[in-house]
């Protein structure tokens, strides 16, 4: 079973490997940003690189021995060396029939 962690509304899932498909690599580590504080869950230490497959698909890959996941009103998370999947928790807004992104 893969190790999952969860900050917030942010899910990072181990993965034996990052998918070999085209990905762009993105010049931040922000992983999401909040849409009402402006708050970031992001990697503020350690070696680590961004990708993105499509619009709200990503994977991080850990570089170094770990890397801090951090957030303003979460507790900080070490993400041990290795490749992760990026999800973000949505809900479905059952009388407008909208998915969203959950507001934190």
């Amino acid at each position: 079973m893969a190790k999952v962690y969860r900050q917030g509304d942010v899910l990072v899932r181990a993965i034996e490997a990052k998918p070999e498909s085209e990905m762009k690599l993105l010049p931040h580590l922000t992983l999401a940003e909040g849409e009402v504080t402006g708050h970031r869950h992001r990697i503020t230490q350690g070696d680590a690189q961004l990708y993105q497959l499509a619009v709200g698909v990503m994977y991080l890959r850990v570089l170094s021995e770990f890397a801090k996941l951090y957030h303003e009103e979460h507790e900080e998370i070490d993400l041990p060396k290795g490749d992760y999947e990026v999800l973000i928790e949505r809900e479905y807004d059952w009388v407008e029939g909208l998915e969203k992104k959950v507001v934190d």
